[in-house]
């Protein structure tokens, strides 16, 4: 009878199923945050769409970081506190040159996948500052 199977005899099919996982999740996060990038619209390619943390001191997870192995549940939830943006658009915000409009930082995502809008009143006023307003 031969020996128990070792991480070596499998790494290959391992590691080749956590990067299908891991594009599976960012495909399905993609069309959870509508698709396109929320300020100018871009869609073209999916490497190119990021996900910005609207307030960075409620970040449990970098989703792009190891957010991927995490589950459909958990991932979702900390979407619930990004906005999706174009690789170019995210740079520009982090810079602070990017200024996002009030209906972008609070689309959501409804029950059946369709884009939901709230009024300014729902966000807490925190999240609309920008970092040098907090302190």
């Amino acid at each position: 009878m031969p020996d128990k199977r070792t991480y070596q005899d499998r790494k290959e099919a391992l590691k080749k199923a956590v990067v299908k996982r891991r594009k599976k999740i960012k495909r399905l996060s993609i069309e959870y945050k509508g698709g396109k990038c929320q300020s100018c619209s871009y869609d073209r390619c999916d490497a190119a769409l990021e996900l910005h943390h609207i307030d960075p001191s409620t970040k449990s997870f970098g989703i792009g970081a190891k957010g991927y192995t995490r589950s459909w549940e958990k991932v979702r939830a900390e979407l619930d506190k990004c906005i999706l943006l174009c690789a170019n658009c995210h740079r520009e915000a982090e810079a602070g040159i990017l200024q996002l409009s009030s209906e972008s930082l609070i689309a959501k995502r409804g029950e059946f996948g369709e884009t939901l809008f709230f009024s300014e009143r729902a966000i807490p006023s925190q999240a609309l500052q920008t970092p040098e307003e907090k302190v």
